[in-house]
Order: C-alpha cells, then sequence, then structure tokens
C-alpha cells in the first residue's frame, strides 16, 4: 500500500520506502505523539526521531537492529517520555537541540546547533533550529538525491499552522519567522512534512496560507 502517514494510536506503523531511507511512522501516547524510524537501506543503521511514549511499541518497532541514536526534536515531556527506556534497552547516543538539552532529563551525548549535519549510515540530515515553540526545538531535513525533500518538523509546523506559542507575540513571530525562511525558504513545495503530531503534509499545500497565519497571529 502506498504511504499516507495517517497513524493512530494502538494502530500499526506506516512505512514511507524512499531510494536510500526507509522511514516508519507509529502514533503513541495520550497526546497522539508521532516517532519516527529511519534505516539506512545500505547499512540498515537506524534513528528514531522522538522516543515520546510507549516504550515497548518503539522497540518493538526498532526491531533487533537497534538504533545507533535517538533525536528530541525539543524539550516537551510528551517527546521524551519513553527516552529513558529506550536508551538503556538500545545504548544508542542522544541528540536534542542545544537550548532545549537542559529540559530533557535524560542527559544529551550531542547537542545540536542550526545547520548540523546528522548521518544515519550513509544517509546526511540538516537540522534546523526554530525557535519560538521553545527555545531549542529542530527540524531535521533530509534532501533526497533521489527525489523531494523530507522535513521531520516536531511541534514547529503542521497542517493548518505552526506550532503553539501560547499567545506570546514575541514567540510567534520567531517561530513564523523561522519556519519561513529555514524550510519555506529553502525548500520546494513538493517537501514532505512529518510533524510531531497527526497527518503529514507538504510545503506545497501550506505555503499558500502563510501571509494567513500571520495575520491570525496563531
Amino acid at each position: 500500500m502506498a504511504y499516507s502517514g495517517a497513524v493512530q494510536v494502538g494502530g500499526p506503523a506506516d512505512v514511507h520506502e524512499l531510494s536510500d531511507l526507509m522511514i516508519s511512522k507509529v502514533a503513541v501516547g495520550p497526546m497522539n505523539n508521532n516517532a519516527y524510524v529511519l534505516r539506512c537501506r545500505a547499512t540498515d543503521e537506524q534513528l528514531l526521531i522522538d522516543a515520546a511514549a510507549e516504550p515497548h511499541t518503539l522497540l518493538t518497532l526498532i526491531g533487533d537492529s537497534g538504533i545507533a541514536s535517538v533525536v528530541t526534536t525539543h524539550r516537551h515531556g510528551d517527546h521524551w517520555g519513553a527516552l529513558r527506556e529506550v536508551v538503556d534497552a538500545t545504548g544508542a547516543a542522544t541528540y536534542a537541540g542545544r537550548h532545549d538539552a537542559e529540559g530533557i532529563p535524560v542527559p544529551t551525548d550531542v547537542l545540536v546547533d542550526d545547520g548540523d549535519t546528522l548521518t544515519v549510515g550513509r544517509v546526511r540530515l540538516t537540522a534546523r533550529h526554530l525557535v519560538g515553540h521553545t527555545p531549542g526545538s529542530i527540524a531535521l531535513v533530509y534532501d533526497d538525491p533521489h527525489g523531494a525533500p523530507h522535513v521531520f518538523t516536531g511541534d514547529c509546523l503542521f497542517p493548518g499552522g505552526v506550532g503553539n506559542t501560547w499567545g506570546d507575540a514575541k514567540n510567534f513571530a520567531s517561530l513564523i519567522d523561522d519556519v519561513e525562511s529555514k524550510l519555506f525558504g529553502q525548500l520546494p513545495d513538493e517537501t514532505w512534512v512529518y510533524p510531531g503530531h497527526g497527518d503529514d503534509t507538504t510545503l506545497g499545500a501550506e505555503r499558500p496560507h502563510l501571509a494567513e497565519w500571520r495575520e491570525r497571529g496563531w
């Protein structure tokens, strides 16, 4: 079946098969968090984005191959609820944005800055620091050499808008500026967006609404 990105808590993972990378998406926990396992097809090395909840579900998805690393997109507790259990079970190295790491109770092995490169096997991911939902949120961009880019946005970009800034005008301005300049300004409409909750989207589907989001202020 073709990948849709529509997953439900308690349901199966959906797998996006790319030429060099396999992306498995699963929904976990009471806040319907998305977690993503990325597997390099050349080496079988794996990376987990957001050990959000339900460690048994995540470890089952990871399988016997284990993971080399786990990236936490930001400091909010619903995105690291299973991090300790997953790290203890796999020995994975931990990555998080430099300015959010202090808010994550599991020690961060690698502090990530804007533009840093992360690898899973032979696949390279570029970190983008997006400020506003939290001080140190990061998105990960995979510029697929065989097709459109893919971006894992945490809680910074969803279908229909940017992440929650709880009515703080300064944080909203920062977040939408960063999202517009670092994602919409650098990536094409075909870019596939994998958010921290809910369904996937593309930059092309959301781009026409940027001015509307700025006007409404959220």
